[in-house]
């Protein structure tokens, strides 16, 4: 199937690995020309087609020199995928260990910098461009916003936020051709989930539990009903399907093998 999306101009931020990486892969094979931001540059996006900017999306500027730097490389922006996310390990166990009473303002701050305020400033000043090229904006957020208990407790009220802000930026420029959509993955097999210095590995230490075992028994707490997590590919092809030329705005599109279970 063409997907309509060869020689759009997409950025992807957080893109030098895990889903990020997916998604610039998937967009490649489309014909799209992908900007890839994080702060460093992977071996695996080196060997891609895709344009890398360094740059610290947790700081006001970071946002504004992505996007000037962006248009530069690509001449416009029709894509903007918001995927920077998780950051430090140490926060993530902080925020799923420690209770309101003892999770300070600056780790909020902190939390909300990367997985929130990114997405917003980044939107903000890709905006003009993408109301020019009638654009899409995917905010990849998470199913902690929907269960909250269930996780770091200010990452999953960080993305519960992003989910708010896809439908705000859906309705105040839907009339102007952009489209907003939020694409809500469950737990994806990635470092997170998969290395064993990584968040869940971390948690596994804590426990005294070995790593594979914890991430069996969280996988079974979590009830997917296909028994399994999914593949950074999957939330690509995903994401890459709903930036396609469609009418779908303002929706949220979970994919998380069945742990949602509330209609």
């Amino acid at each position: 199937m063409d997907l309509q999306l060869a020689g759009k101009g997409v950025v992807v931020t957080g893109g030098s690995k895990g889903t990020g990486l997916a998604v610039v892969k998937a967009l490649l094979a489309e014909g799209a020309q992908v900007v890839a931001a994080s702060r460093r540059i992977s071996t695996e996006l080196k060997d891609t087609e895709a344009v890398h900017i360094a740059v610290d999306l947790t700081t006001p500027q970071g946002a504004v020199a992505l996007v000037d730097q962006a248009i530069a490389a690509l001449g416009r922006i029709d894509v903007l995928v918001n995927n920077v996310g998780i950051g430090d390990t140490d926060e993530l166990v902080k925020g799923a260990v420690l209770s309101l009473l003892d999770l300070s303002d600056a780790d909020w701050q902190r939390t909300f910098d990367l997985h929130f305020y990114s997405a917003l400033r980044v939107t903000r000043a890709a905006l003009p461009e993408l109301i020019e090229n009638k654009g899409v904006v995917i905010n990849v957020s998470s199913v902690g916003a929907r269960l909250v208990s269930a996780g770091p407790a200010h990452y999953n009220v960080a993305k519960a936020a992003l989910n708010a802000l896809t439908k705000v930026i859906a309705e105040q420029f839907g009339d102007q051709g952009v489209r907003a959509i939020t694409v809500a993955p469950g737990p994806i097999a990635t470092g997170v989930w998969t290395d064993p210095d990584g968040f869940i590995g971390r948690l596994a230490q804590r426990e005294g539990i070995a790593h594979d075992t914890f991430v069996q028994q969280m996988t079974e707490t979590l009830g997917a009903s296909t028994g399994r997590i999914s593949t950074p590919a999957e939330v690509a092809r995903l994401i890459t399907f709903a930036v396609s030329p469609n009418n779908i705005n303002g929706a949220e599109y979970i994919i998380d093998g069945g742990i949602t279970k509330n209609v």
